[in-house]
C-alpha cells in the first residue's frame, strides 16, 4: 500500500532553512551586513591592503552583498520550494532532470566550487513539478558546502518529499580549492552519487539512469 505523499514542513527535512536567518528583521539585516562588511574590511587590511585607496573603498560592502547572495539557501526551504508542486501520476518509469548547473561555497576555505548536477528517480505514484528538482539543488548548493553533502541531502529531501520507489544523485564539480592552491590541479573533476531505495538495491535500474545521462541506452 502506498502512503500519501503531502508537501512537508520545514521542520521535519534537514534541509530545512535556518531559523536565524529567515526570520531577521529589515533592521537586524542591515545590521548582519553592517558587520559582514566589517569583517571584510579586517581581514583586506590584514593582507596588507589600504582599504581607503579607490579600488578597495566599497570592497567591504560588495563582498558582504555577494556572501549573502552565494549563502541564500539558509533563508529557503524544501516546504516552500516545493509548494504543493506534487502531482499524482501512474508513471513508472525513470524521470531525469540533468546538466543542472550549480554553484557552491566550499566550507573549508569559503572558495567556490562548480559543476552540474544529475538528478533521476523513479516515481511511486506521484511525481514533483520539474523545475523543483533544479530549485532544490541550487538551495542545497547555496550554503557552505561539501560536494558529498549536497549530493546527500538532495537525493534525501526527494526521497522525504515523494517517498519514490528510488532515487539517485550524480554531482560532478571542479573545485578551486584544488585548482588555486594545494595540488593545484587545474582539469580535475570531483564526481559524487548518492543512491536511494531500488536505484541503489537494483545494478539494472542503476545502470539504466547511467547510460541515460550518457546519452546512451542498450
Amino acid at each position: 500500500m502506498v502512503k500519501s505523499v503531502t508537501p512537508v514542513t520545514s521542520n521535519h527535512l534537514k534541509g530545512s532553512r535556518n531559523p536565524r536567518i529567515s526570520e531577521l528583521t529589515e533592521e537586524s539585516k542591515t545590521i548582519r551586513l553592517a558587520k559582514l562588511a566589517d569583517a571584510v574590511k579586517t581581514i583586506i587590511e590584514c593582507l596588507g591592503e589600504d582599504t581607503t585607496r579607490e579600488g578597495l573603498q566599497r570592497t567591504p560592502e560588495r563582498y558582504a552583498q555577494a556572501m549573502l547572495y552565494f549563502t541564500k539557501g539558509y533563508e529557503e526551504s524544501v516546504d516552500a520550494l516545493v509548494n504543493e508542486a506534487i502531482f499524482h501520476e501512474d508513471h513508472h518509469e525513470l524521470v531525469i532532470v540533468k546538466d543542472i548547473n550549480v554553484s557552491s561555497l566550499c566550507e573549508h576555505h569559503l572558495v567556490p566550487f562548480t559543476g552540474k548536477i544529475h538528478i533521476g528517480y523513479i516515481p511511486n505514484q506521484y511525481v514533483l513539478g520539474l523545475s523543483k528538482l533544479s530549485r532544490l539543488a541550487e538551495m542545497f548548493a547555496r550554503r557552505l558546502q561539501v560536494q558529498e553533502r549536497i549530493t546527500k541531502q538532495l537525493a534525501s529531501a526527494i526521497t522525504e518529499v515523494l517517498n519514490p520507489r528510488g532515487v539517485g544523485v550524480i554531482m560532478e564539480a571542479s573545485h578551486l580549492c584544488m585548482v588555486m592552491r594545494g595540488v593545484e590541479k587545474t582539469q580535475s573533476m570531483t564526481i559524487t552519487s548518492c543512491m536511494l531505495g531500488s536505484m541503489q538495491s537494483d545494478t539494472k535500474i542503476r545502470d539504466e539512469f547511467i547510460m541515460l545521462l550518457r546519452g546512451t541506452r542498450s
